[in-house]
């Protein structure tokens, strides 16, 4: 039951905290509570598979093909175990953040129905409830970002919600029609049927995978439908927007990476279109950033232009040679890990900041390295981490993209990918100048070091501290993340074919 323990227990904590969320403190404390408890699940569950291998379960007592089944192979299992570090993060920095009024309309049950989707996406073997679990995150993640009710919440939530029910509509026809052609949905039959379609029908199969692009570059923020991230993301407490920073874009990220790497067969066309289409997400992405004057604006077309990199990965499976396939899709995993901890941190940072001078315009900011010197080193980590600066975990991820799109034969692609990382660094000093450094245009607002408390600073030495950890240690991430690619290219997911493979162990439950 490893395995379904990491969407249960936040269950449990949402339902237990329902119960008792007119009482704040006792929902605080269960929110929490919950949270941290989520931690070692998580560990223990990537500890069996990287010494078990995958691991599945079909619930119920059914049948494969029958049962609602939920794997985790070392993607989804490292992808969880950051979700939850993320979690405990969220949920220690809310409790220093977030007014006893959001609490008791349920802040921390609808956090923990969050986690819980992200979790059940991550760990899904259905495409179909891998929709589901879309659809749930929807959910949580609509009230969360409207909770307060504040006219800019509500202008930014419709904006979010609206283009994100566009894209569930297109996976949901993407999904009816992978169904009625393979007449399965499970990830581990579907690599086989597709196979054989496509060699047959290659134009029903590329339309499908443009409809699963399409819906999963909505979700992700991919160039040119990512509209909606930048004008929603500066909108709720920085608390909510960083576990969505972090979280949200990258199960859409996961969703690309799951499906083209390991479902789909070789599609030279959707291939050729993702990789353009990743370049222009990063210029897009940085270019946007440049020009903004708020730190949580900067950061939301950072979040684009980043996504960018990763799904540079994705397009690079389509490669001729095997090894630069599998390098690629390692890079795309090692800057997933690593841009979800920076980019939560980020996040902490611009709250710590509104908490501070009460405003993230950085034209009314200045002189913060003097009033909080531990919040200026605290920024420069994550954003020197961002560019690309040695000897930070953005380094080695950028570098790893680099190789495999100069392996592969791209260098327009890897000089996309320079200006980019250079102009991030550009708009990270931008930040760091008007914020830190340089004395504020007006009469100083810094309201004192003293409402920094420790719920705030904690999770962002956390975060900072993996950071650098990841930045002097890459070769452990990197072995996961090389031991993933393989996985995921091979189609390796045990499931209702191959569910006793050598490799790796099958449960049967009841949840």
């Amino acid at each position: 039951m490893a395995v379904v323990l990491p969407i249960v227990l936040p269950l449990i904590t949402a339902t237990i905290g329902l119960l008792v969320r007119r009482r704040v403190r006792v929902q605080r404390a269960i929110g929490v509570g919950g949270a941290l408890a989520l931690v070692p699940v998580a560990l223990w569950l990537l500890f069996r598979v990287l010494h078990s291998g995958p691991q599945t379960v079909h619930m119920g007592g059914w049948p494969p093909g029958f049962a609602i089944a939920f794997t985790a192979d070392v993607l989804s299992a490292l992808l969880v175990a950051v979700t939850a570090v993320v979690a405990a993060c969220g949920a220690v920095y809310s409790m220093g953040q977030i007014d006893s009024r959001r609490i008791a309309f349920s802040y921390f049950p609808l956090f923990h129905i969050l986690v819980m989707g992200v979790c059940g996406a991550f760990l899904t073997g259905d495409v179909f409830n891998l929709f589901v679990w879309f659809e749930v995150m929807l959910i949580a993640s609509f009230v969360l970002l409207a909770m307060g009710g504040e006219r800019l919440q509500m202008a930014g939530a419709i904006k979010y919600v609206a283009i994100n029910l566009i894209s569930s509509a297109v996976f949901l026809v993407a999904v009816g029609i992978l169904y009625a052609v393979c007449h399965s949905l499970s990830m581990a039959e579907l690599p086989a049927r597709l196979a054989i379609i496509a060699d047959s029908n290659p134009s029903l199969v590329v339309a499908m995978a443009a409809l699963f692009a399409v819906s999963f570059a909505i979700k992700a923020g991919l160039f040119p439908v990512f509209s909606w991230l930048p004008a929603s993301y500066h909108t709720p407490p920085a608390a909510v927007a960083a576990v969505f920073a972090g979280l949200l874009t990258k199960v859409g990220v996961y969703a690309f990476l799951r499906m083209f790497a390991s479902v789909f067969p070789p599609l030279d066309p959707v291939f050729a279109a993702i990789l353009v289409v990743a370049g222009a997400t990063m210029l897009a992405g940085v270019l946007g950033a440049v020009g903004q004057g708020d730190v949580r604006r900067i950061l939301g077309f950072h979040i684009i232009s980043q996504i960018g990199y990763i799904v540079l990965g994705v397009g690079l499976v389509g490669a001729a040679d095997p090894q630069v396939r599998q390098f690629a899709v390692t890079a795309a995993v090692f800057y997933t890990i690593h841009h979800i901890l920076v980019k939560t941190n980020l996040y902490f940072v611009a709250g710590a900041i509104e908490t501070l001078a009460g405003t993230g315009r950085l034209t009314r900011l200045g002189r913060l390295a003097q009033h909080a010197p531990l919040l200026a080193v605290l920024f420069l980590i994550p954003a020197l981490s961002l560019a690309g600066i040695p000897p930070l975990s953005g380094f080695w991820a950028k570098l790893a993209t680099l190789k495999a799109v100069l392996a592969a034969g791209y260098p327009l692609l890897a000089a996309a990918a320079l200006v980019a990382g250079l102009l991030t660094l550009v708009s990270m000093m931008k930040i760091w100048n008007s914020a830190f450094w340089q004395a504020p245009p007006a009469p100083a607002r810094i309201r004192g070091t003293a409402r920094l408390s420790p719920k705030l600073i904690g999770p962002m030495v956390v975060l900072a501290a993996l950071t650098v950890f990841i930045g002097l240690f890459p070769g452990l991430l990197f072995a996961w993340a090389e031991q993933a690619a393989v996985e995921l290219i091979s189609a390796g997911m045990p499931g209702p074919l191959d569910a006793n493979m050598a490799s790796g162990t099958t449960e049967g439950g009841v949840m």
